[in-house]
């Protein structure tokens, strides 16, 4: 199959990419630079050039292919519905070039916020007002309805691994490293799934190839993970003080993470498990701690 990936040579998307084509699919990855069409060439896919807001530009190419992976998004904190309705207009382009096709539509999600006191399952559906982003994945579902294979994928707040990536536990990392202490919320009993990227890589394979119209999956390995113990395990390999943070000192200490960090989001992956037989078989997120894949700069 042919398969458009967005977000080709970012953190997860390049090992995606790689499990794709593994698998035996042609993979044209979507560049918006020239550093990143030579990652994509270097994965051994085919770069082709634009962006999520060159809506013609994905058009052109949406037609050349018969099914999207989409993992590519604006992360600006500061101007949250504007990314969301970006990621809407593009996969809206997507859709078009897939209805009655029986083609499939991956879209990347999270698992903060799914549900309260309890592990989230694939089973559950957020309100889409907690989230604007929310609002895209209900749409992507609905989509099964004409003719889509569409899924939504919905990754842990920490997919780690070695090497590259910029997202909350490198943030955590670098906010122990200067602060001199790391640092967790109140008891730090609250609860983080993780995954690593390679397992999460496969995962968006084994979608691709086996999942059906309007279904979700959850890329987590590792399905709660108190903050406290994450917070030891950087206190450890920085050799820093361990120590609880006021919740209401969470913005002042932790800055725009503190949200996200004070979040009790436990979340399962036995559906996932067991109907797509995904079998995560990577480092923990402790042992990627520990082998100093995190050093906070």
């Amino acid at each position: 199959m042919r398969i458009l990936v967005t977000g080709a040579s970012g953190w997860i998307g390049s090992a995606s990419v790689s499990e794709l084509l593994s698998a035996g699919h042609d993979v044209l990855g979507l560049a918006r630079s020239d550093a990143a069409a030579a990652t994509i060439d270097g994965l051994g896919a085919e770069p082709v050039r634009g962006s999520l807001e060159d809506l013609e530009g994905l058009r052109r190419i949406t037609a050349r292919v018969e099914g999207v992976v989409h993992l590519g998004y604006v992360h600006d904190f500061s101007r949250m519905e504007a990314a969301a309705q970006t990621d809407r207009a593009a996969i809206e382009v997507f859709a078009e070039g897939l209805v009655g096709t029986g083609g499939p539509l991956l879209i990347a999600s999270g698992t903060l916020g799914l549900a309260a006191g309890r592990p989230g399952t694939e089973l559950d559906r957020p309100d889409p007002a907690l989230h604007p982003r929310l609002r895209n994945a209900a749409y992507t579902l609905d989509l099964a309805s004409r003719g889509v294979r569409s899924m939504v994928v919905r990754f842990a707040p920490t997919v780690h691994g070695a090497g590259g990536d910029h997202g909350f536990m490198a943030v955590l990392s670098r906010i122990a490293r200067e602060g001199g202490i790391s640092a967790y919320l109140g008891e730090g009993l609250n609860r983080w799934a993780a995954v690593h990227r390679l397992d999460a890589a496969k995962l968006v394979q084994l979608a691709v190839d086996k999942a059906p119209a309007g279904s979700v999956w959850h890329a987590v390995a590792e399905e709660s993970l108190a903050t406290r113990d994450i917070a030891q395990a950087l206190g450890h390999y920085h050799h820093l003080p361990v120590a609880s943070i006021p919740t209401n000192q969470a913005k002042a200490h932790f800055d725009w993470i503190g949200m996200f960090f004070g979040m009790d989001a436990p979340a399962s992956n036995a559906i996932t498990r067991d109907r797509l037989g995904w079998a995560p078989s990577h480092p923990t997120l402790m042992e990627d701690i520990a082998a100093g894949h995190y050093p906070g700069h």
